[in-house]
């Protein structure tokens, strides 16, 4: 992996004693949006799921691109609400509170992605508490196939908390049919992550033809299709992105007038902005294999555990040695990559060839911009958070 020249800049700047530390290149994320939001027709919005990467100088240099974001909680919509006061929010995510619809409510949500008949119920008693009014997009889950068979993640097409079948789809229209205090936009789904542009596309046009139908069959005039995110991001490709030019073609082709097209893609916006520097603590071979132990670990970066992934990863020489002892290394062949941690699992990558790595030098792993230092679990053994800087 090449590790851009603002990067290795601010490594050289900070030197090893300063790691473990996330690098967010703003400047990289500024270009990437600007780019998605170009390859896509301006009647389709563009929303980005805060999920991905929560960091509120981040949520800045989106809100330039994107026209609102989506959030899965009552803390995530009142962080993106100070970060980017009057941006556009729409509250997703099952198991909401009442409590959270309210805060959502008074907050002036655009936008509420409903799981169930009981949220619904729940979410028009708050609207009519407040005295105000919630604009809605009911989750669907319809039978089917979710999305080809490169899906690493699927969450629709069969049994599942998220959304609703058709039968609950009915149960809620037959509420909205007595609520003054709800109203009924159209449709949201989210079947799978992993995809490319045409398996996203197939997706997309199975919601949309099911959803024109259905939304008129409710009296719902001008309806709204929030079509989700999971557009592939290849780990072990770092240079291999989405195609988001194909993907806004076949958008193109999909819309009709009158109709509004929504997607809120979280990883393949951020993942590529975001860099996981750390130093080499030790390496040391076992059973004839060779392990790097690395400052830091998968409580600071748990995306490769959690995917089950090898983090993309380059090193970074450092010349100094002053231990009076020998510089332990490795030279032309395979290392694992591993963390602090008391646990096998804390590998951040197997088996990776490298030319040379010493205790000392700098591991810099890359796409560390999404499901990175937001999903780590950070407590455990109480080692020191990693610091945090950015490239403008």
């Amino acid at each position: 992996m090449i590790v851009p020249s603002r990067v290795l800049g601010l490594v050289r700047r900070l030197g090893p004693d300063a790691l473990p530390a996330y690098v967010y290149d703003l400047g990289a994320l500024d270009a990437h949006a600007a780019a998605i939001r170009a390859a896509l027709p301006r009647s389709v919005e563009f929303y980005y799921a805060v999920k991905a990467n929560p960091d509120a100088r981040a949520l800045r240099v989106l809100a330039r691109h994107t026209d609102g974001f989506e959030v899965s909680s009552g803390g995530e919509l009142e962080h993106a609400a100070a970060a980017v006061p009057d941006h556009p929010l729409a509250f997703g995510g099952p198991g909401k509170t009442a409590d959270e619809l309210a805060i959502a409510l008074k907050a002036g949500t655009s936008r509420f992605h409903v799981e169930s008949p009981h949220e619904l119920a729940m979410l028009d008693a708050s609207a009519r508490a407040g005295g105000t009014q919630a604009d809605v997009l009911l989750r669907v889950n319809p039978p089917g196939r979710s999305g080809g068979g490169q899906a690493q993640l699927v969450m629709g097409g069969k049994p599942s908390p998220f959304g609703m079948d058709l039968g609950l789809l009915r149960a809620c229209a037959e509420l909205l049919s007595r609520m003054d205090a709800v109203r009924l936009r159209g449709l949201h789904a989210h079947l799978a992550s992993g995809l490319e542009a045409d398996d996203l596309l197939a997706g997309a046009r199975r919601l949309v033809e099911f959803g024109r139908d259905w939304c008129a069959a409710q009296g719902v005039r001008a309806p709204e299709f929030n079509l989700g995110g999971g557009m592939a991001v290849d780990y072990a490709r770092p240079e291999a992105l989405f195609g988001w030019a194909r993907y806004g073609r076949g958008l193109a082709r999909l819309a009709r007038d009158g109709e509004t097209l929504r997607i809120e893609p979280g990883r393949a916006v951020t993942a590529y902005c975001g860099w996981y520097l750390t130093r080499v603590l030790d390496v040391k071979r076992s059973h004839g294999e060779a392990f790097a132990v690395v400052a830091g670990g998968t409580h600071h970066l748990r995306t490769p555990a959690a995917k089950g992934h090898d983090q993309p990863c380059a090193v970074i020489s450092v010349p100094d040695w002053t231990a009076p002892w020998p510089r332990p290394g490795v030279s032309a062949q395979a290392v694992t990559i591993t963390g602090q941690l008391c646990t096998p699992k804390d590998v951040l990558a197997r088996r990776v060839t490298v030319k040379r790595l010493r205790a000392g030098d700098v591991v810099a792993f890359g796409m560390a911009g999404a499901y990175a230092w937001n999903i780590s679990h950070r407590d455990f053994l109480m080692h020191p958070p990693p610091a945090f800087h950015y490239l403008t």
